[in-house]
């Protein structure tokens, strides 16, 4: 393969993987309407197209006409910068996630099903999302705003609070797959199916709990929401935003949701693997190999956003003194307790 096919296949691929992932976004917000309208005992959106299914475009073309006021009181530099900041980094990271088979490859050994094979993988997608807070900070203090100000701090302090229990609540994993490398990790789930997945068979079911807690946290997703607590911050720190500005907030916090999602598809249900493992050999057909790894992987993801929207319909809103009261009293202690139950699980191994 020469560079410029390489250069033009990547370029492909790149354009694909964005344009399904912000599909994936406009999608994920129909589906949570949908179904918290059924926990709710209602229709949920149902006039624009079949089911409501042309809802997200005609939600994202209401974006963009949408008058953009930018009030004379902020700083306008970071005012701007702030929600593109936000979603950049929700779309860098999809960047080196694995969606598929890496055995099915191109000329030159050409990875169709993933954009980026980095050996730290995992590191790349922890480090880029913990500076998207850096949008949420910047837009509440740029927006000369007391309750902006107060959900920006607010996201601050979860971030610190539960990035460390996110991180910590990963090392079992790495250290029972022995790298950093996403297709490592998924590989060593690989042999027995479901039996193989850090869930089950690799006894990383406390780690899933502290992961998924910190995951609600971490993209400030009901019941841990409290950036945007409408009820005493008027919407947070994106109060002062409207038309595009906001909608660029509203994709990063579900691209974060669907990037957390593939995060735990990869490390603990097996990524794109079949549950059924070794047990069920398919034909050897090009086709086989490609599309049936990315619908288990897709099915994966759709069943962690499921649980993520039912838990929305469900629960209600902690309070901020018991947000950062669970994040340092329990998880923390709980994810260094799974370490040191992991290191002498596998010395004895």
């Amino acid at each position: 393969m020469t560079i410029l096919e390489f250069f033009l296949w990547s370029l492909l691929k790149v354009v694909v993987v964005i344009v399904v992932f912000l599909l994936g976004v406009a999608y994920t917000v129909l589906l949570e309407r949908k179904l918290v309208g059924r926990i709710q005992n209602r229709w949920g959106p149902s006039r624009v197209g079949w089911f409501g299914i042309l809802q997200p475009l005609v939600d994202g073309a209401k974006s963009f006409l949408k008058e953009d006021i930018i009030p004379t009181g902020v700083y306008r530099p970071l005012y701007i910068l702030a929600p593109i900041i936000a979603l950049s980094c929700a779309l860098i990271s999809i960047s080196v996630v694995p969606f598929g088979d890496p055995g099915v490859t191109g000329s030159g050994g050409f990875h169709f099903f993933q954009i980026a094979d980095v050996n730290v993988g995992l590191l790349v997608i922890l480090g880029i999302t913990s500076i998207g807070v850096y949008g949420i900070a910047l837009a509440g203090w740029s927006s000369n705003n007391k309750y902006s100000l107060l959900g920006s701090l607010r996201s601050s302090a979860q971030l610190i609070s539960y990035e460390l229990a996110l991180g910590l609540s990963l090392v079992g994993v790495v250290m029972r797959a022995g790298s950093l490398n996403l297709r490592v990790i998924v590989e060593s789930q690989a042999h027995r199916g479901i039996l193989s997945w850090n869930l089950f068979g690799g006894l990383q079911f406390v780690a899933f709990f502290i992961y998924l807690m910190a995951a609600y946290a971490e993209t400030n997703r009901s019941p841990f929401d409290l950036p945007e607590a409408e009820s005493e911050l008027t919407a947070g720190y994106h109060t002062e935003y409207s038309s595009m500005k906001f909608a660029m907030f509203f994709m990063a916090e579900y691209g974060n949701m669907i990037t957390v999602g593939c995060v735990a598809t990869l490390l603990f249900l097996g990524g794109w693997t079949s549950p059924f493992g070794d047990l069920i050999h398919l034909p050897d057909f090009f086709l086989v190999r490609a599309l049936l790894p990315i619908c288990w992987f897709v099915f994966k993801v759709f069943t962690f956003l499921f649980l993520y929207v039912w838990v929305r319909g469900t629960l209600p809103r902690f309070r901020y003194d018991q947000l950062m009261n669970f994040g340092w009293r329990y998880l923390m202690p709980l994810a260094i307790l799974n370490i040191v139950a992991t290191s002498l699980w596998l010395a004895y191994r």
